[in-house]
C-alpha cells in the first residue's frame, strides 16, 4: 500500500505537464526555431543529395535564420522519436506529439529528482517537494515547450539529482555520481545553453571547496569527456544543417549575445530582477521563499543540506545578474534545488505540527498556500496563457471557413501571427488531388459533386517595400494582419474577424 501511495504521489507532475500541453497546444516565437525544425525534418527528411538546395527550398531556417544559428540536436531527437508515430493525422496532432516527447523527458527528469529527494531527506520532504513543484506554473507549463532552455532543463535536473545525498553510496559510487553530474552539465551547456557553464562553475567550486570532488578524479575527467562528446555531437550536426563548417551554435550565440552585448537589445532589467521578481514568480507560493527556505537554513538538522542546495544555485543567479538582459528562463535550472530547500523547511514544520501551536499554524498555512498557488496556476495563469495565441486561432478559423471554397487559396501571415502560434504544423498539407466541383441544379435534385481539396499557399513576406505595393495584396485571398490599414488597395478587402 505504501508503495502504491508513493507512486500515486509521483503522478501529478507528468499529469499536469500533459494537461497544460493539451489545453495550450500552440507555440510562440521563442519556441519557433525548434518546432519548425522538427516539422521540416519529419516532413522532408534529411537530404542526402543536392543538400544545400534542399535546405534552401524546404527548410524554414534558411528563409528565417534568426540573429544567430541554433542547434538542431534537440529538434533532431524529437523528430527521431516522433517518426514511428506519425501515422497520426498531420497538423496539430503531430505538434502535440513532438511537444509531448519533450514534456515526457522533463517529467521523467522531475520524477527521478523527486524520488532522489525522498531517498535523501525522507518521505515528508519528498512529499512537500512534489506538492510545491506541482503547484508552480512556469515549470509545468513550459516543460513541453521547445525553448532551448527546456531541452537543457531535463538534463540539468538529472545532473542535480546526482548531487543529492545517497545513503547507500560508497566512496567509489559517490565519485561516479559527481562525475556524471559535471558531465551532464557540461553537455547541456555546450549543446543547448551556454549560461549553464556558469552554473557548472558555481557547483564545481562549491563542491571542490567542500572536499567532495577533486580536480584529478572528478573535474577534469567529467569536463573533458563531456566537452568532447558534446562537441562531437553538436558541431557535425549543426554544420550540416546550417551548411557552415565548422559551426558551434552556442559559441556563436555567446559571442553575439554576451561578448557583443546584443542581448541587451531585447531589454534590460535591474540587477535584483531575479531575486525580487523572477524567483517569486517561479516558486509562486510566497511561503516557500519567505518561511520555508529561511527556516531550512537556520535549523541545525536541515542547515547543511539546505546550504548545499542553495549556495551554488544562488551564486549562479547572483553572478548571472551581472548580465543586463534577464529572463526567468535563464535561471529555470535552479528551481528544483530551490524547491527542495523549501521542502526541507516545510517538512520540518510539518513533522513538528503536534509539538506547538505555532508549528500547527505553520502546517495549516503551508497547506492552504500550496492549494492557493495550485489554484492560481491552474485556474488563472493557465487560462490567461491559453489566450496568448491569436495567430494560431485565426488561422484555424480561416481554415474552417474557407477550406473547400476555391481550388487554390493564398493567405498572408504577418509577423504577429507567426509569433503567436502559427507554425508549419498548422498549415494544410498539399492535397493529393486538386479541388474539382461539379455544381448541381438550383433546386437540389442534382447534388453538387466535389473531388480533391483546396491547395493552400502561405506567404510570410516581411519586406515592407514589397508589402507597400497593391500588386502584392492583389494576388492574395486572405490576410492575417495586426493592422488592416497596412493592406493596399483595400477596396476588395473585408474584415472577417478581429482577435
Amino acid at each position: 500500500m505504501a508503495r502504491l501511495i508513493e507512486l500515486l504521489l509521483l503522478v501529478p507532475i507528468p499529469f499536469l505537464i500533459y494537461l497544460h500541453l493539451v489545453l495550450s497546444p500552440y507555440t510562440k516565437v521563442e519556441e519557433s526555431f525548434n518546432i519548425q525544425a522538427a516539422h521540416d525534418i519529419l516532413r522532408y527528411g534529411i537530404p542526402s543529395k543536392n543538400i544545400a538546395n534542399e535546405f534552401r527550398e524546404n527548410y524554414d531556417h534558411f528563409t528565417f535564420p534568426g540573429a544567430v544559428p541554433r542547434t538542431f540536436v534537440g529538434a533532431l531527437l524529437l523528430a527521431g522519436v516522433a517518426r514511428p508515430l506519425i501515422w497520426l493525422r498531420a497538423g496539430l496532432q503531430i505538434q502535440i506529439l513532438v511537444r509531448a516527447i519533450l514534456g515526457t523527458f522533463n517529467a521523467l527528469s522531475l520524477v527521478s529528482y523527486a524520488r532522489a529527494v525522498k531517498k535523501a531527506f525522507g518521505k515528508e520532504t519528498g512529499m512537500w517537494y512534489i506538492f510545491f513543484q506541482a503547484s508552480q506554473f512556469h515549470v509545468v507549463y513550459y516543460a513541453s515547450r521547445t525553448l532551448p532552455n527546456m531541452f537543457a532543463f531535463g538534463i540539468t535536473t538529472l545532473a542535480l539529482r546526482f548531487l543529492l545525498p545517497d545513503t547507500d553510496a560508497t566512496p567509489g559510487s559517490s565519485s561516479r555520481r559527481y562525475r556524471l553530474c559535471l558531465y551532464l552539465l557540461t553537455v547541456a551547456g555546450i549543446v543547448f545553453r551556454s549560461e549553464i557553464a556558469l552554473l557548472l562553475g558555481t557547483i564545481t567550486i562549491y563542491h571542490w571547496l567542500q572536499g567532495n570532488i577533486s580536480i584529478r578524479y572528478e573535474i577534469i575527467p567529467a569536463g573533458l569527456s563531456g566537452a568532447l562528446i558534446a562537441l562531437l555531437v553538436s558541431v557535425p550536426i549543426d554544420s550540416f544543417f546550417w551548411q557552415k563548417f565548422p559551426l558551434w551554435p552556442e559559441l556563436s550565440a555567446f559571442l553575439y549575445n554576451v561578448v557583443s552585448g546584443k542581448a541587451s537589445d531585447w531589454g534590460v532589467h535591474p540587477w535584483h530582477f531575479y531575486f525580487t521578481s523572477a524567483i517569486p514568480r517561479l516558486l509562486l507560493n510566497p511561503l516557500t521563499y519567505l518561511i520555508s527556505i529561511p527556516l531550512s537554513c537556520i535549523v541545525p538538522a536541515r542547515q547543511r543540506a539546505a546550504l548545499s542546495l542553495l549556495t551554488p544555485s544562488l551564486a549562479y543567479i547572483a553572478l548571472y545578474s551581472l548580465q543586463p538582459h534577464k529572463e526567468w528562463r535563464f535561471i529555470i535550472y535552479t528551481i528544483p534545488p530551490l524547491t527542495t530547500a523549501a521542502a526541507l523547511g516545510a517538512s520540518y514544520i510539518w513533522t513538528h505540527r503536534t509539538k506547538s501551536l505555532l508549528y500547527r499554524f505553520g502546517s495549516i498555512s503551508l497547506i492552504l498556500s500550496t492549494l492557493a498557488a495550485f489554484s492560481i496556476s491552474t485556474f488563472i495563469l493557465l487560462p490567461v496563457s491559453m489566450a496568448n495565441y491569436p495567430g494560431a486561432l485565426a488561422l484555424n478559423k480561416l481554415h474552417d471557413q474557407a477550406h473547400g471554397s476555391k481550388p487554390v487559396i493564398a493567405v498572408h501571415l504577418d509577423t504577429l501571427a507567426c509569433q503567436t502560434g502559427v507554425t508549419h504544423f498548422l498549415e494544410k498539407p498539399p492535397p493529393k488531388s486538386p479541388l474539382l466541383v461539379l455544381r448541381g441544379s438550383p433546386d437540389g435534385n442534382v447534388p453538387t459533386l466535389r473531388s480533391g481539396a483546396t491547395r493552400w499557399k502561405y506567404d510570410k513576406t516581411e519586406d515592407e517595400s514589397v508589402k507597400g505595393s497593391a500588386i502584392f495584396w492583389d494576388r492574395l485571398d486572405y490576410a492575417l494582419v495586426e493592422d488592416p490599414s497596412q493592406i493596399k488597395g483595400r477596396g476588395k478587402w473585408v474584415v472577417l474577424g478581429r482577435g
